[in-house]
């Protein structure tokens, strides 16, 4: 099932169940933009995802539109012969822009079917990529292809919203499995709130 705006109602209506994403729904599903991040360009919007990893959301805003303004008007060739130098002139490492490149090498080498594959088929071609972890593969499967049932436990500022809204042990896997569970199939959605949340500063109390 893909996440679209028909999707985003049922999806609204099946987690209202849980008190605590009620309560974020009532706050915030007129303002959650399920294509924030969305794009069609695979390498890009990986490239992208290579630059939020360990980085906080307000500095990888600053670098992603610096990276945006430098490759603005490139193909995806281009931006492979651009040197490490100038990939690293947005503010990022050596490292993050040799994984870069390796992204936009990979794709313009291989033309495998992320659409047509699972979730778990998709996590397992991705992380082949060196650069591309289980997190941005996650990351991958909610913005870029818009699967609507991902979770990812790699993901801090949504795991500390769980520990905030739901206040438990987020070490505790039986208490966190349970509650993630009783998200599915809608679990990008409840993720969407829960970033929101801590995003916004409000919290279910």
């Amino acid at each position: 099932m893909e996440l679209n705006q028909k999707t985003l109602k049922k999806a609204y209506n099946y987690l209202s169940k849980d008190p605590c994403l009620d309560h974020l729904i009532n706050k915030f599903s007129s303002s959650i933009d399920i294509f924030e991040r969305f794009n069609e360009n695979y390498p890009l919007a990986l490239a992208y995802l290579i630059i939020e990893q360990q980085v906080s959301f307000k500095a990888a805003i600053t670098i992603k539109n610096r990276f945006i303004d430098k490759v603005r008007d490139l193909t995806n060739d281009e931006i492979i012969q651009l040197s490490d130098k100038e990939l690293q002139s947005v503010g990022i490492s050596f490292r993050k822009a040799t994984y870069i490149k390796n992204v936009f090498k990979y794709f313009k080498e291989n033309s495998y079917d992320f659409l047509s594959a699972s979730n778990q088929e998709v996590i397992d071609e991705l992380t082949k990529i060196k650069g591309i972890g289980v997190w941005s593969s996650e990351m991958f499967l909610m913005f870029v292809l818009m699967r609507i049932d991902i979770f990812s436990k790699g993901d801090l500022a949504l795991m500390n919203s769980i520990k905030i809204n739901y206040k438990i042990d987020i070490k505790d896997d039986n208490k966190l499995n349970s509650i993630t569970e009783s998200w599915s199939p809608y679990k990008s959605v409840a993720s969407l709130l829960l970033w929101k949340s801590i995003e916004e500063k409000y919290f279910f109390t």
